[in-house]
């Protein structure tokens, strides 16, 4: 078979990626994975590229010598347990670009295996990455996903609160610059034919034009109807309970909670601070209202 298509979706966390991941999984030729994190591990330095106050770079004796991150030869080596199901055969490459080769043929072959012409993963965080993506995979294609900042930041206050895991930390300044800093990398990537840029709120009101579009641009066989479900792993339901009904791949919008959890003066203080986005959304898609129609 020949190599299957790379496809990564990114996006601000919160901001949908997943019900979009789980939606592009339903194709029949589409294999998914659960988030893997991997540049994360492999060129560190996250807070720095979200722009995060006070953030340093990480420059260590390895980095000069151009070594890989012990963090990230040992993500791959985990990644490699869980996707094929045994224990890895050999050390973990020496070099990123050695680490990154070995962590594409991984996900190739799963997909190959799975009968798919097509992989994605999505990882969020991967959008501070794209420019060492594209250069260590130049065929990949990106699935941007943007949505409302007050609901972003909704969401991840939110899960801050009742959810199990420190990704949501940091506060609502922090998180403000990031969704800001998110809004800056989608424009900047918006007329490169390998980047497709969605707002989750267009691809819920208009469901099949919005499948249509990420069809085409994948190059998706319009003839094979979506199956209920993806075939394929989308997240663990147990670690990660928060993602269970995005994992279905139905596209709509849950009830905002912009309301319930900040007071006037906080939603005064985001206005302020975040990007328009009714601009941001004319600019990627021309719409700024549309009518709800039947789901996919």
């Amino acid at each position: 078979m020949p190599d299957p298509q790379r496809v990564f979706v990114v996006g601000c966390p919160r901001s949908g990626t997943t019900v979009v991941q789980a939606l592009i999984a339903r194709h029949p030729a589409v294999h998914s994975f659960p988030e893997t994190g991997y540049f994360e591990s492999l060129y560190g330095s996250i807070r720095r590229r979200w722009g995060d106050l006070g953030a340093h770079g990480e420059h260590h004796w390895y980095h000069r010598l151009g070594l890989a991150r012990s963090s990230g030869r040992r993500r791959l080596r985990r990644l490699e347990q869980m996707l094929s199901g045994g224990k890895p055969a050999r050390a973990a490459p020496l070099t990123p670009a050695a680490c990154v080769r070995r962590y594409v043929d991984l996900l190739d072959g799963c997909a190959r295996r799975s009968r798919a012409t097509l992989w994605v993963e999505k990882t969020p965080s991967h959008l501070i990455y794209i420019e060492e993506i594209t250069r260590d995979i130049p065929d990949a294609r990106f699935i941007h996903v943007l949505r409302n900042g007050a609901d972003v930041m909704a969401s991840i206050m939110d899960g801050d609160l009742h959810q199990p895991t420190h990704d949501f930390g940091g506060g609502l300044a922090v998180w403000a610059r990031r969704w800001n800093r998110s809004i800056e990398m989608h424009l900047a990537c918006r007329d490169s034919p390998r980047h497709l840029l969605l707002c989750l709120e267009d691809l819920a009101a208009r469901p099949q034009w919005g499948w249509q579009r990420i069809r085409e641009f994948l190059g998706l066989d319009a003839s094979l109807p979506l199956l209920p479900q993806p075939a394929s792993r989308i997240t663990d339901p147990e670690l990660e309970p928060w993602k269970r009904t995005a994992a279905s791949g139905r596209l709509q919008l849950s009830a905002r909670k912009v309301d319930a959890l900040f007071g006037p003066a906080a939603q005064a203080w985001m206005r302020d601070h975040l990007r328009d986005y009714a601009e941001v959304r004319t600019l990627i898609s021309g719409l700024r209202n549309a009518s709800p129609v039947q789901d996919i």
